[in-house]
Parts: structure tokens; sequence; C-alpha cells
């Protein structure tokens, strides 16, 4: 697979050195996956942040290698990674597409959804202006792969919006990270639990 493409990077983890290996969303080949080297150096560090949309170049040399891929920032949401309730709810929704979506199946719609979600927790001056969204994104992702569907719960206070994620964190468990929840549900907990806060 050789593309361009703008993405959204949804995780990066280390391998080797210094490079990493990236998952990111494509509008039109959906998750894709790729060794970024020199992903951990000074010069990527700022690039390498979940949430980030970036200009994607991906090259493969052979069928069994996993393919390289050349990342350059279109829209950095790092500063955000500093507050803790904007950080909790980018890292949950990148975790989550990241270890839901099968790859490279397009879902344009999820890429437009995750990147509107992540421009309003970036916007918005309180969790009240974007935990809607979340749970939008949510139940869109449940039923793009075929778990559910309807339109989001009506939720239209704070605590009404947290007892919505609540009854969402069940589907997601069982349907989308059956096998592989620990790490990806601590971020779901960590996200309500400062929400939680707000009440």
């Amino acid at each position: 697979m050789n593309l361009r493409s703008a993405a959204i990077l949804l995780s990066a983890r280390a391998q080797g050195e210094t490079g990493a290996i990236a998952r990111l969303l494509t509008p039109d080949h959906g998750l894709v996956a790729g060794y970024v080297a020199g992903g951990r150096g000074r010069q990527m560090r700022a690039v390498m942040v979940p949430g980030n949309r970036v200009a994607l170049e991906l090259t493969t040399r052979s069928a069994s290698q996993l393919p390289f891929a050349r990342l350059e920032i279109e829209h950095s949401r790092a500063a955000l990674m500093t507050e803790p309730l904007p950080a909790a709810a980018i890292q949950w929704a990148c975790a989550l597409t990241a270890t839901a979506l099968p790859e490279r199946n397009p879902y344009p719609g999820l890429y437009e959804a995750l990147d509107a979600l992540l421009a309003a927790i970036a916007f918005a001056p309180s969790a009240r202006g974007w935990v809607s969204g979340l749970i939008a994104y949510e139940t869109m992702l449940l039923r793009e792969l075929g778990y559910g569907g309807g339109l989001p719960p009506d939720a239209p206070d704070l605590p009404a919006q947290i007892a919505a994620l609540g009854r969402l964190e069940g589907q997601l468990a069982h349907y989308l990270l059956a096998g592989r929840r620990g790490d990806v549900m601590a971020a779901r907990k960590l996200l309500t639990e400062r929400l939680a806060r707000m009440v």
C-alpha cells in the first residue's frame, strides 16, 4: 500500500531505539499502521501526539513488511495534553478508535466525526461543550460496526450526559473491546471519573 492522505494519529508505540509504530485513521483508507523512523526523537515528539491531524505518506516495500510512514503536522492538539480533562477525552477517543476498527476499511463518516469531536474538545470552554459530541461519536462507532442503531441518547445536561456515557460503556466493552478491554477501558474510566468531579 502506497498512499498520501490526511490522517488523525491515534496511537504511537515504541519500536527499536528511536522508531515508533503509528496507527492512524484516514478518510478513504480507514485505519492504517506504519513504522515512523525517528518517531521517538526530539524532532518528532510534538508530531507523535494522539489526536494530531497529520499529512501521511505511507510506503510499502514488500507485502510482508510494515509500511514506512512519514508524517508532517497539519493541526497540533499537543497543547491540550497538559490539561487533564481534554487530555483524558482525546486519549480515550483515539484509543477506542485504534482498538475497535479493523484495518484498511474506509469509514469516512467516522473520520469526520472524530476530527469534529477533537476540534470541539479543543475549542469548547468546558466539557459541557463536547460531552454530547463524545456520546454521539461512541454511538456512531457502535452503529458503523453493526452493534447498534438510532440516534444518541437525549442528555440535556451534564449529569444526564454522564449517565448516558455509563449506559454506553457496557456496549463498548462487550461488543467492541471484548478481549482487549484492560488498557483501553482504563482510559475511559479516567475520563468518566474526571467528568464526575464537575457535577
